[in-house]
């Protein structure tokens, strides 16, 4: 079986990498008119947009990826949190930090 844990914190890293290369994607636009165009500041202002959305992605999916790891420790890692049956080994090492199997998932998404 996959070592789980090591691939979660692998992933976590990478994400906390990619946190600290893209701070300056996130910083505040400057509006100063005499420095640049309208249209590159509109260019900046969509790109910034952009990262910020990207950021909240990032966070997001590290929290779920910290929340596997508690997982882990308690033991119900890979156990379908609607079912109790457990994740399919290839879905978990796609998205370790998937709560539902693909069954109770494809469910939801029908709305059953």
């Amino acid at each position: 079986m996959t070592d789980f844990r090591a691939l979660i914190k692998k992933r976590i890293t990478d994400l906390e990498d990619i946190a600290e290369s893209s701070q300056e994607a996130t910083a505040t636009v400057e509006l100063d008119q005499t420095r640049q165009g309208r249209l590159s500041r509109m260019d900046a202002l969509q790109g910034q947009a952009m990262a910020q959305a990207a950021e909240q992605r990032r966070v997001h999916t590290l929290g779920r990826l910290r929340t596997a790891l508690e997982r882990i420790e308690s033991g119900t890692f890979g156990e379908c949190q609607e079912c109790a049956e457990s994740i399919a080994e290839a879905r978990l090492k796609v998205d370790p930090a998937t709560l539902l199997c693909l069954d109770c998932a494809s469910a939801r998404e029908q709305g059953r």
